[in-house]
């Protein structure tokens, strides 16, 4: 009986002292030093949308602006045969720059860590590049004349708005979507130029053998280019030349490429900022202005994924 009643004692005391230690155990214990809580990861697939600030640069090299428009307008002259009146002023580059702002949408496809897509962007600038020049040359022609051309030039290049259309590759790191991308742009600019041009002479030798008279009647001095009463025949230099004034003003489509990179940070699943650079070459291929333009942005943005 004595026996019976030891074991039901010692039941009873194992049954309730077990729990209460249990209790007390540390299950972190249990999961080991290695445990790390799980880290969400990022699925870069979608398609997405969202808006761009930044700042850029844009120059132009005004490569042959003026010289098409004085080659027709003193075609088949002395001025153009014998100084080359076309090629006298320089078309010297020159840039701009301020903020731009815009958005883009794009599509992402991802496999491991790789992700690749496909971007279009709009920018809008809406900047004016100038410059301008001038230049007086003279010399005795194959006439006999003393012959003076005088030219005037500006030029400017307004860039409104591009866009670009764009392949990305980029390569996920956690949260982060480091990336390079290039393709096709395509940009809306106002072109203008205008040449004021002074063609301008008189008989030389007739001159001076007038002012070398001590008797006699003078012969009138032939001369060509002056304003109507603007020769005066016993002083030339002071006679008020004609000028003409040519412009060629229109809004013009350019092609080109871009190329950039970037770094993309996923605040979520969704949201996502950026931070990104730009180079876009637009070519005048119709070389109705000469040269291109070339815009350096830095920018930033942010966007929704779906």
């Amino acid at each position: 009986m004595r026996t019976v009643t030891l074991a039901l004692l010692a039941g009873f005391t194992l049954g309730v002292t077990a729990p209460a230690q249990a209790a007390d155990l540390d299950y972190g214990v249990l999961r080991g030093p290695d445990y790390e809580p799980e880290v969400a990861v990022i699925d870069w697939n979608g398609i997405y949308f969202g808006g761009h600030g930044g700042y850029s640069s844009a120059s132009a090299n005004f490569k042959d602006a003026y010289k098409p428009l004085i080659a027709n307008a003193l075609r088949a002259s002395v001025a153009e045969s014998e100084f080359g009146a076309s090629t006298l002023l320089a078309s010297r580059g020159s840039s701009t720059e301020g903020a731009s702002y815009g958005a883009f949408m794009g599509f992402n496809y991802q496999f491991d860590e790789t992700v690749v897509g496909i971007e279009a962007d709009y920018t809008h600038f809406d900047r004016a590049i100038s410059t301008s020049d001038g230049i007086t040359r003279f010399k005795t022609d194959s006439l006999g004349y003393l012959h003076t051309v005088s030219l005037a030039g500006s030029a400017s290049q307004r860039v409104e708005d591009y866009g670009t259309i764009r392949a990305r590759g980029g390569y996920a790191i956690g949260n982060f979507l480091p990336y390079v991308t290039g393709g096709l742009a395509i940009g809306r600019v106002q072109s203008n130029q205008t040449v004021s041009i002074a063609d301008y002479g008189y008989d030389v030798a007739t001159y001076r053998s007038n002012q070398a008279l001590t008797s006699g009647t003078a012969v009138a001095v032939k001369n060509f280019g002056y304003a109507n009463g603007g020769f005066d025949q016993n002083n030339p230099e002071a006679g008020t030349p004609a000028r003409t004034v040519i412009q060629n003003n229109k809004i013009k489509t350019m092609g080109g490429f871009t190329l950039g990179a970037g770094l993309e940070f996923a605040v979520t699943q969704n949201i996502i900022l950026r931070g990104e650079y730009q180079y876009v070459m637009l070519n005048d291929f119709q070389k109705s202005s000469g040269g291109g333009i070339a815009i350096n942005t830095v920018r930033g943005g942010a966007a929704v994924k779906f």
